[in-house]
């Protein structure tokens, strides 16, 4: 699985002209699940998200973690994170993993976040959903995490 970590100022994801979750400081995570991965994983995952050093501390030092500086997680699912793009102009997307493999570690993935952080500092998008997403990214500052 694949967690692509947005360091943000704001985020936000509508879903049929309705806002579904805004954040102000934190992380925009995209989400992506593949063949063998599983719930385990995406708890591990969840560890190593809320862990993740990237917030700077007053020396300007990455050393901070989400949960040092207050900061809200918005997730959203991307299958396109697995995108094969190596052969012709259209991506594959078999490495991805099917809905219904792949939705129930998404929710895992979100519940230990929502464990870690509290209800209130975790959004998400709408598994499946065509969704905008709206981002000020800080830094910019990304970074991809695998299990």
């Amino acid at each position: 699985m694949k967690a692509w970590i947005q360091r943000v100022s704001e985020a936000s994801v509508t879903i049929d002209g309705e806002r579904v979750a805004a954040i102000g400081r934190g992380y925009l995570i995209f989400f992506g699940v593949t063949h063998g991965d599983s719930e385990a994983m995406a708890d591990k995952l969840a560890k190593r998200v809320v862990s993740l050093r990237i917030f700077e501390d007053e020396n300007g030092k990455t050393n901070k973690s989400i949960e040092d500086v207050g900061g809200s997680i918005i997730v959203v699912s991307q299958f396109t994170l697995y995108a094969d793009t190596k052969h012709g102009n259209r991506p594959g997307f078999s490495s991805a993993a099917r809905p219904e493999q792949a939705n129930p570690i998404y929710e895992s993935f979100v519940s230990k976040l929502r464990e870690a952080l509290g209800e209130a500092r975790v959004g998400t998008g709408r598994f499946g959903a065509d969704m905008k997403v709206a981002l000020v990214n800080d830094g910019p500052f990304s970074v991809e995490l695998q299990e």
